[in-house]
């Protein structure tokens, strides 16, 4: 099951109680104070894991809590600090405050850690308080207590390109011509319910990560359909490729079908809309779609945006397509290929 937005519970743990004590050994007289310190709580930690892919485990688990710091012991003995909670969450996970909605921080690269919950220090004993004037000090610190916090997590897909489009479009289909992933295909809008990656290599040894993302409807912005709850994760993406629809039992114009994706992330961010995008108009080789081909492929030159006419079904136009995307990617989202 592919989760992506949950809510939890966070507690770090409490500082251990500091020590009231005094020395009492054979012939040491007034041997004074010797209470220890407590030991501190611990920090609880999220740890972006590569090998996660989705956030699932914290739906049945809402409530995490580190271990609290040993108290204080006589002869000086300081209790011992609690081990740090690590809690692992996917690459691309964005942690939010509950309660404030401030963003905390974005887990976007492997292995980075984030501090979401600040460890309660240990208190100090009795002897920490001894002074010249002040021998037999009765008091010890209580430990303050850790941090607590309501959080909720976002996982946004780490992906070079993003496919959108209409439902049924041909979405899956694309992605699974283009690379091994393997989504549930089929004729009724709504299929893709989650969203797919799929690693491209090129024929030069240079690769991106392809996201199919789940059909967009006008008003995704505001959450109708599948809405913003998919949106987010083309957040990231370099670069969009409009699957636009020739399918003339459609009854869909696909230049107002462009425009319309295109006001939906405007709405949703502008700073998205202004990615760079190709356009791949789908199912070229279905009886009727060379009329409408025509007018869009008029229009993208017009708005002078790189234009690929595909079917993903029969593979025609897809080297075309690959190579139209690869030229049109910044060098930066390239990944090397292992040796």
């Amino acid at each position: 099951m592919f989760v992506d937005e949950v809510e939890i519970e966070v507690r770090a743990g409490d500082g251990g109680r500091g020590c009231v004590s005094f020395r009492r050994e054979k012939y040491v007289p007034r041997g004074g104070p010797d209470g220890g310190d407590g030991g501190h709580g611990g920090d609880v930690i999220f740890e972006a894991d590569p090998g996660l892919h989705t956030l699932l485990d914290y739906r049945y688990q809402r409530h995490y809590r580190a271990g609290r710091g040993v108290h204080g012991q006589g002869s000086n003995q300081t209790g011992a600090s609690a081990s740090h909670l690590i809690l692992r969450v996917p690459v691309g996970t964005v942690v939010f405050d509950a309660d404030t909605g401030g963003c905390l921080g974005d887990l976007a690269a492997q292995g980075e850690q984030l501090v979401v919950a600040r460890r309660g220090r240990g208190g100090r004993g009795n002897a920490r308080f001894a002074s010249p004037t002040h021998q037999v000090p009765r008091q010890a610190e209580p430990g303050r207590p850790g941090e607590r916090r309501r959080l909720r997590l976002e996982l946004k897909l780490l992906a070079d390109v993003g496919i959108v489009g209409f439902p049924n479009a041909g979405k899956s289909t694309l992605i699974s011509k283009l690379s091994a992933a393997r989504p549930k295909v089929a004729d009724y809008p709504f299929t893709t319910l989650t969203p797919h990656l799929g690693l491209v290599r090129m024929e030069d040894g240079r690769d991106f990560v392809l996201a199919d993302i789940p059909g967009l409807i006008p008003g995704a912005a505001q959450g109708k359909g599948l809405g913003s709850r998919f949106l987010r994760h083309v957040e990231r993406c370099r670069l969009l490729v409009h699957l636009v629809d020739l399918d003339p039992a459609t009854g869909r114009d696909p230049i107002a079908d462009f425009k319309a994706l295109q006001a939906e992330l405007q709405a949703y961010s502008p700073a998205l809309a202004a990615r760079p995008q190709v356009v791949a108009a789908n199912k070229r080789d279905l009886p009727g779609s060379p009329i409408r081909l025509e007018p869009l492929e008029a229009f993208c030159q017009r708005a002078r945006l790189p234009f690929c006419a595909i079917s993903a079904l029969t593979g025609e136009g897809l080297a075309s397509l690959l190579h139209t995307v690869a030229a049109s990617l910044p060098d930066e989202v390239w990944h090397p290929t292992a040796v």
